[in-house]
Parts: C-alpha cells; structure tokens; sequence
C-alpha cells in the first residue's frame, strides 16, 4: 500500500499553493523522483502522544494520497516506524542497523528525549537483549544523519512532557543530542508542513531557519498577521463569534506559524475560526509555564 511517484506528484500538483510550490519545483520534484534509490527516513518517537504521526497519517481527501496507506511513499524508503512498519523487536532493529551502514539517512523524531535518571524514564528497543533508551538511539542516529527533523513541538523543545517540573528532564532533540534541528513545530504539525520540509529535502534546496530552528518558508508570519479577524472588535468573553480574540488570551500575535492559509481537517478550519483562541503551539515556550504534577496531587 504505497503512493506511486505518479500519484505522489498529483499530490504535491494539488496542494502546490498550500505548501509553497511553484511549477518549476514541481519540475524538479518528477526529476528528483525519477532517481531510484532516496534516503531512507528513521522514524523514532519518544515522549509523547503519537498525534504528529497521526496528524501527517489522518489526511483528509478525495484524492491521492487518500489514506493512511497512501501515505507509504515509494519514493522515499521508511525503513523504522514503531506505528507502521510491520517488522517488531530485533527484526525492526535490524533495519536500522541496515540503513546506518548504507547511509545516507534522514532521522525524524517525534516526541521529547527524557534525560534523567540515564535517560531510562524512556526506551527505544532491545538489541542482542541489551535495553538501549531512547537518548541513547537519538544521539547515535542524530551523529550519522543526513539531516535531522523534529517533528512537532516536544521533538523541537520540550512541549508538553518538558512542562514543570519535568522530572524525566525531557529536552528538544536539538539539546539533547548537540546537533542542529530542523524543526517542524506544532502540537501537531499540519501535515502539509512535513510534506512541505520533506520535498524541499527532495529538491535538494536549502530551508532557511529561522533562530528556533523553524522553516522560515512556513513560520515566517505571525498567526495574528494573518487573521481575519484582526482590527475587528475584541471579544470580551470566549465564543463570540467574528471577533478578535486577543484580549481574552489568544497567542496569535506572538506565535509563528501559517495555520490561516493552511487550514486543518481537509482544509475544513482552524482553531481561530472555532473560535479558540491560539494556544502558541508552535512557539518554543509552549504550553507555558503552569506545572502540570504539584507534590500533594
């Protein structure tokens, strides 16, 4: 059950204006496809809710890719997905051993990387019946990667299992392993800004970062600039409908990313037009700094 490079194209033709492609990207997308052998990509997730892979599977469409088989690309080799690869125990371990020896590889990660206690609040996989803990393969794969991905905003900072007090000491990908990010923020991420990253690394181009790691090409505007809410009346109380929510504490002003243009649930609708207000999601400092476990709960 896999997108063919066919398919995968009518994809990228379809959501061009969502994602930022232009017809020469495309171009140079089918050239790119039409090379055998792509990296392969090493999936792992750590400290956290599966919801980024289930954001980037649960697309919605009439059109190809249209389930979460679909999504299964061809082109590019998954080789390691705790959710979706059919291989378990050595057998799925196995496959990276194969692929960090072939190289080169692309290392996504989903999740925080808990740091205390040796890291062993959290592990990856048993090798040869030794435990190995998810700090440890992070840090190994991260030293070998291509280019490394954090998918979401646990994987990028922290989120929510680094929310005080953190007693596992989760950390970003970034800081926990020394090596540069590109950080795909979100609590999820919208899946049409993984695609957006991936075909950028297809092309061969570079993404410009901005200081948090970020795609400037997708967090290059704040939320409120975008609005269409913005300098309409202020709502005073939560779910008034048509009005800006700044003053009964929406984070758009401070927060980076293209949610106006991208929409959510099949291009259905976003948290703003619900009349949520932002909640800064893709912002290093998401969810803020209210301590989730206080001694005495």
């Amino acid at each position: 059950m896999k997108l063919s490079r066919r398919e995968f194209l009518r994809y990228c033709g379809a959501s061009a204006a969502t994602i930022g492609l232009g017809a020469s990207d495309l171009l140079h997308l089918s050239q790119a496809l039409a090379a055998p052998g792509g990296p392969s990509v090493i999936w792992l997730q750590g400290s956290a809710c599966t919801g980024c892979s289930m954001s980037l599977l649960n697309r919605i469409s009439t059109s190809a890719p249209e389930t979460t088989g679909n999504l299964l690309i061809d082109n590019i080799n998954l080789v390691y997905h705790p959710n979706l690869m059919a291989p378990s125990g050595e057998a799925a371990v196995a496959e990276i051993d194969k692929a960090m020896a072939a190289g080169p590889y692309i290392l996504a990660v989903e999740g925080g990387v808990p740091t205390n206690f040796n890291g062993s609040a959290c592990w990856a996989w048993s090798r040869g019946g030794v435990d190995v803990t998810f700090q440890e393969a992070v840090t190994t794969l991260a030293g070998g990667a291509l280019k490394v991905l954090s998918i979401g905003t646990c994987a990028s900072w922290g989120g929510i299992p680094a929310a005080p007090p953190n007693p596992t000491g989760v950390q970003g990908v970034s800081a926990a392993t020394g090596k540069a990010t590109i950080n795909i923020a979100g609590c999820p991420p919208h899946p049409d800004w993984i695609v957006w990253t991936v075909v950028q690394l297809l092309l061969g181009n570079a993404i410009p970062l901005d200081s948090f790691g970020r795609p400037t090409g997708l967090y290059g505007r704040s939320v409120h600039s975008d609005c269409p809410r913005r300098e309409t009346d202020e709502a005073s109380t939560y779910a008034v409908d048509g009005r800006c929510m700044e003053e009964v504490g929406c984070r758009g002003p401070d927060t980076k990313a293209p949610c106006v243009q991208s929409l959510w649930n099949g291009r259905q609708n976003w948290c703003i037009d619900a009349n949520a207000p932002c909640l800064g999601c893709t912002q290093p400092g998401f969810p803020g700094t209210t301590e989730f476990y206080k001694k005495g709960d």
